[in-house]
């Protein structure tokens, strides 16, 4: 079993276990608006409840960031394992919800350093060849929106998905991507002011 059979297998109820329970684990996270869990939970219910309810909203940030469907849910599997793992040393239950956006973004961000070095020693493909992430994005490339926001600098593109995608505060979105608020002001306002142009000429 590969380490993502194993970390479905953490968070994944058994078959056999009462329906109700998966329902109460994630009534319980909806409830809480930054994804907190209660102190006295173990790692296996707090990434079962976690995984139950932002599985999705974490693979969709990280293919916007990423560019890659199957790439974004081994980043988000990998942010879980890690956070299974090291769930004793979480000093406070409150942030899982932060600490997980944060390990995507920055393994996210490890995944475009890694293929900077592979394109840059991999030898170019003929020109009517597709290349191989095409398949996997095409439904993302359907928004213009989504499209323009490939064009942009890496920590400008961030800033923007955290803040009007995962409707993040300044101070979250600071947290996480490791800068000051004035930098996330000065990336998002670059950034609008290219969405812009590239939008204005694809009209």
């Amino acid at each position: 079993m590969d380490r993502f059979s194993n970390a479905r297998a953490v968070a994944i109820p058994a078959p056999d276990a009462p329906q109700s329970t998966l329902v109460d684990l994630a009534e319980t996270l909806a409830a809480r608006a930054l994804g907190s869990v209660p102190a006295d939970w173990d790692a296996d219910r707090a990434v079962t409840a976690l995984y139950a309810v932002h599985y999705r909203s974490l693979v969709r940030l990280s293919a916007l960031l990423v560019r890659d469907v199957a790439t974004a849910e081994e980043v988000v599997q990998e942010s879980f394992i890690a956070m299974h793992s090291g769930w004793r040393r979480l000093r406070d239950s409150d942030k899982a919800l932060w600490y997980l956006r944060q390990s995507v973004v920055n393994r996210s961000r490890s995944v475009l350093r890694h293929r900077v070095v592979v394109d840059r020693n991999a030898p170019q493909p003929p020109p009517d060849m597709p290349s191989a992430e095409q398949g996997a994005i095409a439904r993302l490339e359907r928004s213009a929106v989504v499209t323009a926001l490939r064009t942009l600098p890496a920590r400008q593109r961030e800033a923007l998905v955290l803040r009007y995608y995962g409707d993040l505060s300044e101070a979250q979105i600071a947290s996480t991507m490791g800068i000051s608020r004035g930098a996330v002001k000065s990336h998002a306002a670059r950034g609008m002011s290219s969405l812009r142009m590239v939008l204005e000429r694809e009209e």
